[in-house]
């Protein structure tokens, strides 16, 4: 077997448990914010979110820090270093005795990250030319479908084996990640002994800046047309069924059905990037994508919310891989760590912004315009990437 395949697959199995182990305690804290001695509904609440988004914020404020590190290190060490710290604190988070342990715990998790940054690091410059859109769209269905599957495995995790070892099995599946990255992930590096630039130093260094730039805020509007169903899609379950005995099922079956697509057509869609462009993928996949958010909003019931969520799963799917293929295309190899660290935290703060733009859309405006809102993003996102990327991209890039 090739040596970037089996460095795809190590990284495509650890990326899946990472985005799991930040996203599945979403439907399990509650219930053990309630288990640690907490009883009172409006601070169960305020509590959840406080120890869901401090790992999301933390993650991106160290992402780019790790991303250095990976550059300066290699990206291998970095892989391994992720993997071991969050499978050591998650699992320490079943032993918490109270909400500031857990609390704490959340945050030493976000402090720690730089998994997914690293593997597409590492994957990106050791994967030839020919394969790179293919095994960059393979790796991004385990970090998305790591990320919207989570709640729902944490659920069921929870309901068959109990609170606790919902941290201790995702614990364990991260030091499985840890020994397999040591035995069989190969990378060619050579470290540099270069100063540490500075921000600016790493910013002048980048070739196609603009270009750059339009990439990470593709990436955190897309992270936010992911998540900005989350916090509402419990309600809304709720008001287009006519049976609300299964509205925790179905809930989770929608906000999964995306996750499921995108491991269907990601790999696909990074293997037309690599045959089209990859700027062509992203204005197509925005399009539709938008699109897609319209009807969402006019629903009857739950089945017709699965069907919309996996259609725009598969429009979804080709963005992140086109995202890092064009990111891979015009950054220097010796900054590919640091930048997509900038990637990974707009990913995050994507995360974060859409669970809150979600729930003060629909606190204020109704549910409904949540999907209104969210489509206008990615259509106006769709705009700015045409005019300044595809009309532009295949005279700069292309010819290189």
């Amino acid at each position: 077997m090739p040596i970037w395949k089996r460095n795809l697959i190590v990284c495509w199995f650890g990326m899946l448990v990472s985005s799991v182990g930040m996203s599945q305690i979403a439907p399990v804290l509650p219930l053990y914010i309630r288990h640690l001695g907490v009883h009172s509904p409006a601070l169960i609440a305020q509590i959840s979110g406080i120890a869901f988004g401090a790992t999301y914020i933390i993650s991106a404020v160290f992402s780019p820090v790790w991303g250095n590190a990976a550059d300066k290190y290699g990206r291998k060490l970095m892989i391994l270093r992720a993997s071991l710290g969050m499978g050591i604190v998650i699992g320490c988070m079943g032993f918490a005795q109270n909400v500031y342990e857990l609390i704490g715990l959340r945050v030493l998790q976000g402090v720690i990250t730089g998994y997914g940054s690293a593997c597409t690091a590492l994957i990106a410059t050791q994967t030839d030319k020919e394969h790179a859109g293919f095994a960059l769209g393979t790796l991004s269905t385990a970090s998305t479908a790591g990320s919207l599957l989570g709640p729902m495995i944490g659920g069921y995790m929870e309901e068959n084996f109990g609170l606790q070892n919902v941290f201790f099995i995702t614990g364990a599946l991260l030091m499985i990640s840890f020994i397999a990255t040591a035995l069989f992930v190969k990378e060619s590096f050579t470290r540099q002994d270069k100063k540490v630039l500075s921000g600016k130093e790493i910013w002048n260094n980048i070739p196609y800046k603009s270009l750059t730039i339009m990439l990470f805020v593709t990436f955190f509007v897309l992270m936010i047309a992911l998540y900005s169903i989350e916090p509402i899609i419990t309600v809304f379950v709720t008001q287009i069924s006519l049976n609300t005995g299964h509205v925790a099922l179905f809930a989770g079956m929608a906000f999964s059905a995306s996750g499921l697509a995108s491991i269907i057509a990601a790999p696909r869609l990074g293997k037309i990037s690599d045959k089209i462009g990859a700027q062509k993928v992203i204005l197509v996949a925005l399009v539709v994508a938008g699109l897609l958010f319209i009807p969402q909003a006019f629903v009857k019931n739950p089945w017709q919310l699965m069907v919309l969520r996996f259609l725009l799963g598969l429009a979804t799917a080709g963005l992140i891989p086109s995202v890092n293929t064009l990111l891979k295309k015009i950054t220097p190899d010796s900054l590919t760590g640091r930048v997509f660290g900038f990637t990974m935290s707009a990913g995050y703060l994507g995360v974060f912004g859409g669970s809150i733009l979600g729930g003060q859309v629909a606190a204020y405006l109704g549910i409904r315009y949540v999907f209104f809102i969210t489509s206008a993003l990615l259509l106006i996102n769709a705009v700015w990437v045409y005019f300044k990327v595809y009309k532009k991209l295949s005279l700069k890039i292309e010819g290189n």
